[in-house]
């Protein structure tokens, strides 16, 4: 593992012609990533992040929820080295996003909102390692002539989204930006609508200086606004209680209480940074892979709802929406069109009841329940004793419970 006091590249200053050569790499390297588009490129030292005790802790409170492979992979977030062996430097990059999708106020009842991030055609794991490549092969074609040609082979791995690093650490050591209160990155001048991805090299570029400074100040604007109070504090998160977690990485049912609470959102969330003040003069699209797509932003709720296996699959394949499967989406699909009492959404619900999915179904009591029908009972009351799922059977038995108790 690097030790940050020993890492020559965060501070090597000398005049000789390798330094020369490698600030000149470095210079040309970063103009490379803004010509495959992204829209800023700073370089980090490879050492152990200043706060992996605090994720540590975080992990250890269950903040994680089901997001098991944080905390199988606890170790290997404390060095770099477990995703690249003898890396010095990490190219940080910053690709934004659109932030043109229809407002609260504009959505149309029966409609799902999104996360902006995922409202193109292109997922943008796909598009980032594409140019994450091209980046790594650049920098091959560029070393070997000035920096590296009688010295250990180049190495690099360029990561985005999956790998056990944490990039926020890296890119607030970059100078790229700070973590603000309601744990995103946040960037002067980008806001924090944008995804970040690192080019991992055992090159031993100089590094940019930090900038420490956090520029929140006193507001607490994403704190208050978030609907289901995740922030236990500033800067910690509660994921069990976020509404992206809710919708995108939960694979059971969410906890009853919170199911209200995520309103419109069929696919992650948006709140905590629609109310960022940093986030007001946020750009607009750059990279036109990501041009919000009608499909996408005007997600009808009872198309989904009555989607089978293989429409799914040719609708939302190759998107980031598949993350959450079918089931998920359908869950959150049900979810909203309770939360919205989107009536026209009742038949699709009542034929999920005999969904092949156990989520789906038990999904689909819930939203039932909620909705200002006369004849629950009677939709309900047929599968009452047919369902063998202990989850459908939780629903039934809650609804049950409640309808026959005495007023």
């Amino acid at each position: 593992m690097s030790d940050p006091e020993n890492h020559p590249s965060s501070c090597s200053d000398s005049g000789d012609k390798a330094n020369v050569a490698l600030r000149d790499l470095a210079r040309k390297l970063k103009q490379q990533a803004g010509l495959l588009g992204f829209a800023e490129a700073r370089l980090a030292p490879a050492v152990e992040p200043a706060r992996y005790a605090e994720f540590l802790d975080w992990l250890n409170n269950g903040y994680a929820g089901e997001m098991n492979y944080l905390s199988d992979r606890r170790e290997a977030y404390r060095d770099p080295g477990s995703i690249l062996s003898g890396v010095r430097t990490i190219l940080i990059l910053a690709l934004p996003y659109s932030t043109a999708v229809p407002s609260a106020n504009a959505l149309t009842h029966g409609v799902g909102r999104i996360a902006r991030y995922t409202s193109g055609t292109v997922d943008y794991h796909d598009w980032i390692h594409q140019r994450l490549k091209q980046l790594g092969r650049w920098l091959e074609n560029n070393d070997r002539s000035s920096t590296n040609a009688d010295q250990e082979p180049l190495l690099w791995r360029g990561v985005v989204d999956t790998a056990p690093i944490l990039e926020r650490e890296f890119a607030q050591l970059s100078g790229l930006g700070w973590i603000g209160k309601n744990t995103l990155l946040l960037n002067r001048n980008l806001g924090s609508y944008f995804f970040l991805a690192c080019l991992l090299t055992n090159l031993d570029l100089p590094c940019d200086p930090t900038d420490a400074l956090d520029h929140c100040g006193s507001c607490q604007a994403c704190l208050t606004a978030c609907p289901t109070s995740a922030f236990t504090k500033p800067h910690v998160l509660d994921a069990t209680r976020c509404i992206s977690y809710l919708t995108i990485e939960q694979r059971s049912l969410p906890p009853p209480e919170l199911r209200s609470k995520m309103g419109d959102w069929l696919y992650g969330c948006d709140i905590c940074q629609e109310v960022c003040p940093w986030n007001r003069k946020a750009p607009s699209l750059i990279e036109t892979s990501f041009q919000p797509a009608p499909q996408f932003t005007e997600l009808s709720l009872v198309e989904i709802l009555g989607m089978n296996a293989e429409q799914f699959r040719r609708h939302f394949r190759r998107t980031p929406f598949w993350r959450a499967k079918r089931r998920g989406i359908i869950r959150n699909a049900a979810f909203v069109a309770a939360n919205q009492l989107a009536m026209e959404c009742v038949p699709a619900l009542k034929a999920l009841l005999y969904d092949e999915e156990e989520l789906i179904r038990a999904a689909a009591v819930w939203a039932l329940t909620q909705m200002p029908l006369d004849n629950v009972n009677s939709i309900l009351e047929p599968i009452r004793h047919e369902e063998s799922s202990p989850l459908v059977q939780s629903e039934l038995k809650r609804y049950f419970q409640r309808s026959d108790s005495p007023s």
